[in-house]
């Protein structure tokens, strides 16, 4: 069993930075041009490799990446998989959107087939309109000398 001293000593702050990188499609080089003129993609590398990064070079990674220094000290990707996983089901089950059977899958709130009934009804009714109007026309035609 994992205790959080564990976890704490697990995390990479050169990991995380990699990871928020990819997820927000940013490469290295855009990374090492938002950073300064002194970085370079190879330096950036060399920074994602590293497993302490200090405070306020990690501010300024932050602020390139455009979102907050502790998201990416506490990021870990265990934890993040785990809730993916393991919440899937959970996020569809407590939309409130629909009535959930027992067995987890949304259940109709209304009989399919008398959906159908009042397609075809729909349709008889355009059709009877449209045969009235091809009627209309073909008199107004006759009557035309």
């Amino acid at each position: 069993m994992s205790t959080t001293a564990n976890r704490s000593s697990k995390r990479h702050d050169g990991h995380n930075v990699k990871r928020f990188r990819e997820i927000l499609a940013v490469k290295q080089e855009g990374l090492a041009a938002d950073l300064g003129e002194e970085w370079t993609q190879k330096r950036v590398s060399t920074l994602e490799a590293k497993e302490k990064i200090d405070d306020e070079l990690m501010d300024q990674i932050a602020k390139a990446l455009k979102i907050p220094a502790a998201a990416i000290r506490d990021f870990d990707e265990e934890k993040t998989m785990f809730n993916i996983q393991h919440n899937y089901e959970g996020a569809i089950n407590g939309n409130g959107s629909g009535v959930i059977n027992a067995g987890g899958q949304n259940a109709c709130t209304f009989n399919p087939l008398d959906k159908l009934i009042e397609a075809y009804e729909e349709n008889r009714k355009l059709y009877e309109r449209l045969l009235q109007s091809e009627k209309a026309m073909n008199v107004m035609l006759r009557a035309k000398p």
